[in-house]
């Protein structure tokens, strides 16, 4: 399995970017987010998700490691493919995707291309409880507000560890944002949300 690409981004074209590593050149799929943050001739690096089917292979690509893990979520979804799920995270962030489905938004879901109505109800339904709660404003002890977001990198290190969406996003509520990223992570282990 192909866990991440690191390269040059040689090519981009409709919503895929050919990631040079060192000569070899990976086609990966990515959301529209990701594919307009793309830059030709810059490094780049892509968590991916290899799919294999019977007669094709695709590389698909993810910026943020929780995007990743929220991909994965939707295709367990009966009636969501990787295409559908790529046209769900392209409809703006990860967090702000993340965030519809907890809050049961399917009228949101359903704005992707190719994913109807029904499909957006069922992704609603199977994965509120477990992509976490709709994010909240959080008051840290210096009266500064935050909130915890997918593009955190303690978020991102909580999920590396092992830890859910859900469980990642609650560890962090209440944590000031106000402290490093390490400062962060170790709050949220010790809470033992």
């Amino acid at each position: 399995m192909i866990a991440h690409v690191s390269g040059i981004v040689a090519e981009k074209f409709n919503s895929s970017v050919i990631v040079d590593v060192h000569g070899v050149g990976y086609e990966v799929a990515v959301a529209l987010g990701d594919f307009e943050h793309a830059v030709l001739n810059e490094e780049v690096k892509f968590y991916t998700y290899h799919h294999i089917r019977e007669q094709s292979q695709e590389l698909f690509g993810f910026s943020s490691l929780a995007a990743k893990k929220l991909f994965e979520m939707l295709i367990t979804v009966q009636g969501v493919g990787p295409k559908a799920a790529l046209a769900i995270l392209s409809l703006g962030d990860s967090e702000m995707v993340r965030n519809a489905i907890a809050s049961s938004d399917a009228v949101f879901i359903a704005k992707a291309s190719g994913v109807g109505k029904r499909i957006a109800e069922r992704i609603v339904v199977d994965l509120a409880d477990k992509v976490g709660l709709p994010v909240r404003m959080n008051i840290s002890p210096t009266g500064a507000t935050g909130q915890v977001s997918h593009n955190d990198e303690a978020l991102e290190a909580l999920v590396a560890l092992g830890y859910t969406l859900n469980d990642a996003t609650r560890a962090l509520e209440g944590v000031s944002t106000d402290l490093s990223t390490a400062d962060r992570v170790t709050a949220a282990l010790k809470s033992g949300n």
